[in-house]
C-alpha cells in the first residue's frame, strides 16, 4: 500500500523539520513549503493527501491559501496557528479546513489528527462498505465509496467533514440529528468540535448545494438538523 503523502506548509523551518521527522517515522511521504505561494506552486504539480498548513504566515497566510485551494480541490487540510480563539477556528474551518490545532500541540497530537482525517477522507474497504454505496436526494446522487457527490450531470466539491456530515443526513432518512450526532458520524477520536464548527460545515453545504438550486437540509430549532421531505 503506497505511504499517504502529506505537505506541510510553515514558514518555521525548525517546526517543518520537527513534524517531518515525526510523520516521516510514522510511514507518511512528507513534502514541505515555506510559504503559502511555494505551497501552491507545489500543489498545482503534485498530488497529496492532506495538506498540515500554518495560519500565520507572512504575504500569504494560510487563510487565503486555503480560499485559492478550495476553488480546485478537496484535499483535506489541517490548520495550524499559534491563535486559539474562537473566531479563528471558525473561519478556517468556514473556509474548507477539516481541523484545527492550536500551538503548541505535540507531534504525537498532530499524528493522530492525521489519521483520523485520512481515515474519513478514504473509502471503506469492500468488506466493511455499506450495502447501499449510492444515497439518492432528488437529483442528488451521494456515492458513497467513491466519495463523488453529484446534483444532476454536475460533480461538487466536498472536503471530507462535509461529504460525512452530509453523508449522515442521507443515511438518517429524513430523522433529526443533534450536533452532537453529526460530530460523532463526522468525526473520529475525542478532541473537541464546538457547535459552531458544526454549523460552519453545513453552511458551506448548504451554499454549495444552493448553487445547483437545491436546498434539501432544514434547521429544527433547539434540536438539530435533517432533510427536507423529497
Amino acid at each position: 500500500m503506497t505511504a499517504p503523502r502529506l505537505l506541510i506548509v510553515d514558514d518555521d523551518p525548525r517546526l517543518r523539520e520537527m513534524l517531518g521527522y515525526s510523520l516521516r517515522r510514522e510511514g507518511f511521504t512528507v513534502l514541505e513549503a515555506g510559504d503559502g505561494a511555494a505551497a501552491l506552486a507545489l500543489l498545482a504539480r503534485e498530488t497529496v493527501d492532506l495538506v498540515v498548513l500554518d495560519v500565520l504566515m507572512p504575504e500569504l497566510d494560510g487563510l487565503e491559501v486555503c480560499r485559492r485551494l478550495r476553488r480546485t480541490s478537496s484535499v483535506p487540510v489541517i490548520f495550524l496557528s499559534s491563535r486559539g480563539e474562537e473566531l479563528d477556528r471558525v473561519l478556517g474551518l468556514e473556509l474548507g479546513g477539516d481541523d484545527y490545532l492550536a500551538k503548541p500541540f505535540s507531534p504525537r497530537e498532530l499524528v493522530s489528527r492525521v489519521r483520523a482525517v485520512l481515515r474519513r477522507a478514504r473509502p471503506e474497504s469492500p468488506a466493511e462498505a455499506p450495502v447501499e454505496e449510492i444515497l439518492a436526494y432528488g437529483p442528488l446522487r451521494l456515492d458513497v465509496a467513491r466519495h463523488r457527490c453529484v446534483v444532476g450531470a454536475r460533480e461538487l466539491e466536498l472536503t471530507v467533514t462535509e461529504f460525512r456530515m452530509l453523508q449522515a443526513l442521507l443515511t438518517a432518512s429524513g430523522r433529526v440529528l443533534t450536533r452532537q450526532e453529526l460530530i460523532d458520524r463526522a468525526y473520529e477520536g475525542r478532541h473537541f468540535v464546538s457547535d459552531r464548527t458544526v454549523d460552519s460545515h453545513l453552511r458551506r453545504v448548504r451554499q454549495k448545494l444552493r448553487e445547483e438550486g437545491l436546498d434539501p437540509i432544514e434547521t429544527i430549532h433547539g434540536l438539530g438538523f435533517r432533510l427536507r421531505e423529497d
